[in-house]
């Protein structure tokens, strides 16, 4: 819960305010006064009688009722004067900017308790400790600089780091990125990333609102929370991007199948991201250049112009963007360009990039961004312009600001001399335009973007999967790696084909089996974990001489129990695999067979439970999605059974949460079938 008083308070207390600007509690002060809050503003310092020219109280009990208190004193006294400020004080809103907390241990951790209990009580808000404060457009309650202009229009930034959010502002307001409001939560102790996401979604009006969200993430405490309302944001229009950082490989090491040996929490952020219609950022120099993308108008297709006076920069833009999907599409001979051509100078080319050479005029610039919009079949513009050292450039970035302004198309600023031209960049930066100044960052950030799908449809396909018989296989399971029998029964209550398998422990039923599933088969040792390092599988046997020697043979190697004969199926390897993620859930992998998941690692991921449209597009983002379609004569695979069966997986996962690790490796598809053939599913409970 966000308390009004938070986010408009009409009064505020710095508790250990100071009159010295090199301590967090003088310029928390300094700041307020210096940036327009309006309200009544107290100070507590026990030393002191005036801070900063305002009169000090020794004591918090000594205040007139406050809306906001923010603590800037030592651990160990924060609970107590939150307890005064909460229950004799009418203080609904506290920001702790003191560390000490549970960085530093269990003690630490009960004091934070302590003070998420108090504002509880009273139906308040926390933010901290181990934080900056936060700021918008009504009061700046942080210690640290810079602190932006806010414009209603910008974007709302939440952090769980107050240090990286500081890094964050200064490597966006130089390029024009402009801020509604900064949020950093730093330990969260009550109110973390996920509980301001849901204020902005639950108090979210169109017409008033910020439209974009940036987010730096340290922890997911609550990932369901998080997809929920980042998913509700954007259907109601918004764009969110962000960064999460740190990933762990710990929960993999002791991992025994392929899927459980290639899934860490990072592929559960992946997943969870793209079944939210997130973009995600690995660095504050992404971060920033995708807000600057969604400041600009939206990109409605993937066909761009490029506009240059400089080759090179036109070049290495078109490499980035058709690297990630986009086109460059050369402009078809017309009428418009060929006036267009007439109109600059020799040398100038009109392909694209429409490279108008370093002697261009505003005039010609003018020509060109008018026929992209009018007449060239593109979907928008990046405009390349550099002081050429010839002649004032000022007049060109005035015309792009109002081109910017007139044009339906997106124009897309790309200015890279910051410091010969200063001054004219900064006027336009001023008149709320942003600055791209390099080319490659922009196109990798546009293609992420325009590659990011929305977010998916939150239901799950029931049809043909047998829920309750599902749950009493795996309520009547023994903990552990399942024997065939277990793992046929879940995948048939799931409606995933499998091959048909049979187990034997003497010779004479391998042979009463082979004749039951018939010519050709395969045998397979029962008992070891992995049964092709240890030889104990056999391909093509094809008659019941055959079946008894290799029975003899698999029955042999250390540690067999059985042998498992089955059909042989034919085609092309498929990979589908799941591992539990807490507190995610079950990240759900699929990608070709064989050599391309176990040296390629050619997989993609999804959260449980995935919708048709989210299979497809794990899919269609293999690296190998040609070879699936067909590929130079080669027979491809029923890309629509395979979603299905990848859709069915994540229902069945959901109603067992028990499965841990499951692989399906290798499933054999052609176009006409896809059979499972081998599988393994481990289940803890």
């Amino acid at each position: 819960m966000i308390h009004e008083k938070l986010i408009h308070p009409e009064s505020i207390v710095v508790v250990g305010g100071s009159n010295h600007l090199n301590k967090p509690g003088g310029r928390l002060i300094k700041n307020l006064k210096d940036h327009g809050y309006t309200g009544k503003l107290y100070v507590v310092n026990q030393k002191e009688s005036e801070v900063q020219g305002l009169p000090c109280y020794r004591s918090v009990s000594e205040l007139p009722p406050v809306d906001l208190a923010i603590l800037s004193i030592p651990a160990v006294f924060c609970p107590e004067a939150m307890e005064i400020l909460a229950r004799k004080k009418e203080t609904r809103a506290f920001i702790v900017i003191s560390a000490g907390f549970s960085e530093m241990g269990q003690e630490g951790k009960e004091l934070e308790k302590q003070m998420a209990d108090i504002a509880d009580s009273v139906e308040g808000t926390l933010i901290g400790p181990n934080c900056i404060g936060i700021m918008n457009s009504f009061h700046s309650s942080v210690f640290t600089t810079p602190i932006p202009k806010f414009w209603s229009g910008g974007c709302d930034f939440v952090s769980g780091s107050g240090a990286t959010a500081v890094f964050i502002m200064e490597a966006g307001i130089p390029k024009g990125l402009r801020f509604s409001s900064v949020w950093s939560v730093g330990n969260s102790a009550q109110t973390g990333v996920e509980e301001v996401l849901a204020w902005m979604d639950e108090e979210y009006d169109p017409e008033v609102s910020p439209p974009i969200k940036l987010l730096y993430l340290e922890n997911i405490r609550n990932p369901d929370k998080l997809l929920y309302h980042a998913t509700s944001l954007i259907r109601k229009g918004c764009r969110i991007a962000a960064i999460k950082a740190g990933s762990s490989v710990a929960g993999s090491r002791a991992a025994s199948s392929h899927t459980g040996a290639m899934v860490s929490s990072d592929a559960a952020v992946e997943a969870l991201f793209r079944k939210a219609g997130i973009v995600r950022c690995y660095g504050r120099e992404e971060l920033v250049t995708a807000a600057n993308v969604f400041l600009c108008k939206e990109l409605k297709g993937k066909k761009i112009a490029i506009i240059t006076h400089a080759g090179g920069p036109g070049v290495m833009l078109t490499d980035a963007l058709e690297s990630g999907g986009l086109k460059i599409p050369v402009i078809e001979d017309s009428p418009a360009k060929k006036a267009l051509k007439d109109m600059l100078y020799p040398g100038s080319s009109v392909e694209n990039p429409i490279d108008f050479l370093a002697t261009g005029t505003v005039d010609q610039l003018k020509a060109i961004i008018d026929a992209c919009e009018k007449d060239f079949d593109v979907d928008g513009m990046a405009v390349i312009f550099g002081s050429n050292g010839l002649v004032p450039v000022r007049e060109v970035y005035q015309l792009v600001d109002e081109k910017r302004q007139q044009c339906s198309k997106p124009i897309y600023p790309i200015f890279p001399s910051i410091i010969e031209v200063k001054d004219e960049v900064s006027l336009f930066l001023s008149q709320g335009n942003v600055n791209f100044p390099d080319e490659v960052l922009l196109g990798r950030a546009l293609t992420k973007i325009m590659n990011t799908p929305g977010p998916s449809e939150q239901g799950m396909l029931l049809e043909g999967v047998d829920i309750s018989e599902i749950r009493r296989i795996i309520d009547l399971a023994e903990p552990g790696y399942q024997p065939a029998s277990i793992i046929h029964r879940l995948l048939a209550a799931a409606g995933i084909p499998m091959v048909k398998e049979l187990v034997v422990t003497d010779a004479q039923a391998a042979i009463d089996a082979a004749r039951e599933i018939g010519f050709p088969l395969v045998m397979k040792v029962v008992g070891p974990l992995h049964k092709t390092e240890v030889g104990g599988v056999v391909l093509n046997v094809r008659n019941e001489e055959s079946v008894r020697k290799e029975f003899h043979h698999l029955m042999k190697i250390e540690g067999s129990t059985a042998v498992l004969l089955a059909q042989m199926a034919l085609g092309t390897e498929l990979f589908l695999g799941a591992k539990y993620e807490p507190p995610y859930g079950h990240v759900v992998l699929c990608g070709m067979g064989g050599i391309y998941v176990e040296v390629m690692k050619d997989v993609t991921s999804g959260l449980a439970p995935l919708s048709i449209e989210e299979a497809s597009s794990m899919i269609y983002n293999l690296k190998s999605f040609r070879l699936l379609e067909g590929y130079r004569g080669k027979s491809g695979v029923d890309i629509r059974k395979f979603t299905h069966i990848i859709v069915r997986l994540s229902t069945l996962l959901r109603f067992a949460t028990e499965i841990k690790e499951m692989d399906i490796n290798p499933l054999m598809a052609n176009r006409n079938s896809i059979l499972a053939v081998d599988a393994r599913i481990r289940i803890e409970k």
